[in-house]
């Protein structure tokens, strides 16, 4: 693709999920997507906003699809004040999503952790994870894929107060 092709792209709508336990650790997954000879890669929960949905129920239903936790296992705390948009690096520019967008705006949703470790199941209907943990936000940029740091960077600012 070209730059121009790029610059025309849109950003899918999307949402992430900080879920945060009691002692203030934030959920991280081990993407099941990464490619043989790449370092582990955690990130937060996250996918697409589906019409009709608000960002907090797209959050809600993520949260559920990719971690097992049901709505009544947290408390929603609060959301980003804006969008927070990343560029898809140059190897996955058309080979996710149908090749229709350019990278992902999102937006951000801080939840507390109200059940136990056993509420967690990764084994969902379409796995994203391949192990969870729990991980102090101290360890977080660095343990994160590189394209997504700035935005983690920033959720994490705007959320680190109440975390």
């Amino acid at each position: 693709m070209t730059p121009e092709q790029i610059a025309a792209l849109p950003y899918r709508p999307c949402v992430g999920v900080m879920l945060i336990n009691a002692e203030g650790h934030v959920f991280t997954g081990q993407r099941n997507d990464m490619r043989p000879g790449e370092p582990p890669a955690w990130q937060m929960p996250q996918g697409g906003i589906d019409p009709g949905e608000t960002p907090q129920q797209a959050a809600l239903r993520e949260l559920w699809e990719e971690t097992g936790v049901k709505a009544d296992k947290v408390t929603v705390e609060a959301e980003t004040e804006g969008w927070v948009r990343y560029e898809l690096p140059d190897h996955l520019l058309g080979k996710i999503w149908g090749g229709a967008f350019r990278g992902q705006e999102q937006k951000w949703v801080l939840m507390r952790f109200n059940g136990t470790d056993s509420d967690v199941d990764i084994a969902t209907q379409h796995p994203e994870f391949t192990e969870w943990k729990w991980m102090p936000p101290e360890e977080l940029l660095d343990n994160i894929v590189p394209f997504k740091r700035e935005v983690y960077a920033k959720v994490l600012e705007e959320f680190g107060p109440r975390i």
